[in-house]
């Protein structure tokens, strides 16, 4: 039994809700299908996602909605028309949509939730009308009825963990059940969302609940790549790789998805495979346990990303103070901020940041408070910082990996900040300048993949 999730590009238009009718088709065990809200039809499209928070503001604003109720509802009556689907079917989906603002709502965050998840609802009913009319045993599953609850945050939800239980009883069921992605129930039937990772988390919930023998994930893109094809040029396609190596790479912004969205079917260790819609002939890449993988490459892919910053500590004899490290992340919780890597020597501490957690006003009032409170001789904060991941199951047992990873930057004078290895061991972090990053990235890939 195959747990399926199509995203936005996926269901954009009816040209492409042919496509996902066709995969479905093609496979009688694709048994449980996650749909996302239309996205883009094309470049200066827009989501009907974003379309649905327009209407929820003008909601609360108690402004006249009739226009954009009109440009949402048109996205969907534009793919029934395509399939020649009777107005008549539909008529339901179209009050729903009219009828959102004379719902009852806790508050207007969860006002916001609800009109947000309309645009999976909407069309995870439209997708089983539509393989209704094709003649196929499937249905709409409601995640109320399904008992798939959430915390009671309205656009931040947590899964309950009771929501697994509830999702076994579906795994059997001889219907296809269409079922909308990005949002669940709380106990007392509000709607909430997830924060990110949208459809993708909903998918992988359904993959562990229903102990799926694959989860296959369908985007825009052929596969998962070993290098950002912005930076290196047609990189090779990963046909293979284990949780823990798509973990490290998306930490660098690597994956074409959100990597915790995944979790769920990590955790009930459910193989993923990455595939594309347009394409779906082609294999994809497939992720795995890393238990009996046999890597054939040194190196798996490599990454980079440009958010990070770094904050530079000096202080003689630092290895000797009690406490020091203590009294940081004591600061760190003060003001809120995670960190991501603490690299130390025996008078020196570095610690990375992902930037996007601060404002100026924030980075500056967290630096005087580590100057007052520990008194470094010397305290700088580097902006210009890049990451660079270099992963691969490969390299555990690899003699030389770091040389060759470093010796290909040397030769094209790109200077390393800093070096962490992982103590999994299959993953080492390079810090460099902003602007050397894409060079890094190039340099690695070309001496790995030649």
């Amino acid at each position: 039994m195959k747990v399926v999730k199509f995203g936005g590009s996926s269901l954009a238009n009816g040209e492409q809700f042919q496509k996902v009718l066709n995969i479905i088709n093609a496979d009688p065990t694709r048994k449980v299908i996650v749909t996302s809200a239309p996205g883009k039809r094309f470049e200066q499209d827009t989501k009907v996602t974003d379309l649905l928070i327009d209407y929820a503001k003008k909601t609360i604003k108690h402004q006249d909605c009739a226009a954009i109720v009109q440009q949402i509802w048109a996205r969907y009556s534009e793919i029934a028309q395509f399939f020649d689907l009777n107005p008549d079917t539909i008529a339901p989906l179209h009050q729903e949509l009219c009828d959102l603002p004379t719902i009852s709502y806790p508050d207007n965050d969860f006002l916001m939730a609800a009109f947000k998840a309309h645009g999976e609802k909407l069309n995870a009913q439209l997708l089983a009308l539509l393989l209704q009319q094709k003649h196929f045993p499937a249905r709409f599953l409601d995640p109320q009825e399904a008992g798939f609850l959430v915390s009671n945050v309205a656009n931040d939800a947590q899964l309950l963990e009771e929501t697994y239980q509830n999702l076994s009883r579906w795994r059997d069921i001889p219907e296809i059940l269409v079922v909308p992605g990005f949002y669940g129930v709380t106990p007392t039937g509000s709607i909430a969302t997830f924060s990110r990772g949208g459809s993708d988390i909903t998918g992988a919930i359904w993959a562990r609940g229903t102990a799926a023998d694959l989860y296959e994930n369908f985007t825009d893109v052929n596969a998962i790549y070993a290098a950002d094809p912005r930076i290196v040029t047609k990189p090779h396609p990963i046909k293979i790789m284990t949780y823990r190596e798509l973990r490290e790479l998306s930490y660098a912004g690597f994956s074409v998805f959100h990597d915790e969205a995944l979790i769920p079917a990590i955790q009930g260790q459910v193989y993923i495979n990455v595939k594309n819609t347009n394409h779906p002939e082609l294999p994809g890449t497939l992720i795995v346990p890393e238990k009996n993988f046999h890597p054939k490459n040194i190196i798996t892919g490599v990454a980079s990303s440009n958010h990070f910053a770094a904050l530079y500590l000096h202080r003689y004899l630092l290895n000797k103070e009690t406490g020091f490290t203590l009294k940081l992340l004591k600061i760190f919780y003060q003001f809120n901020i995670s960190y991501e890597h603490m690299p130390s020597g025996i008078d020196d501490l570095t610690v990375i940041f992902d930037k996007r957690q601060f404002t100026e006003k924030l980075r500056q009032q967290m630096c005087a408070e580590i100057k007052r409170v520990l008194q470094p001789d010397q305290l700088e904060w580097i902006d210009d910082y890049a990451i660079i991941m270099v992963v691969g199951e490969g390299m555990r047992n690899k003699i030389g990996a770091m040389q060759n990873i470093t010796t290909p930057l040397a030769q094209r004078h790109v200077a390393i900040h800093m070096i962490n290895q992982g103590a999994s061991r299959i993953s080492i972090m390079l810090g460099t300048k902003k602007e050397d990053a894409a060079a890094a990235v190039t340099q690695i890939y070309h001496q790995f993949f030649k």
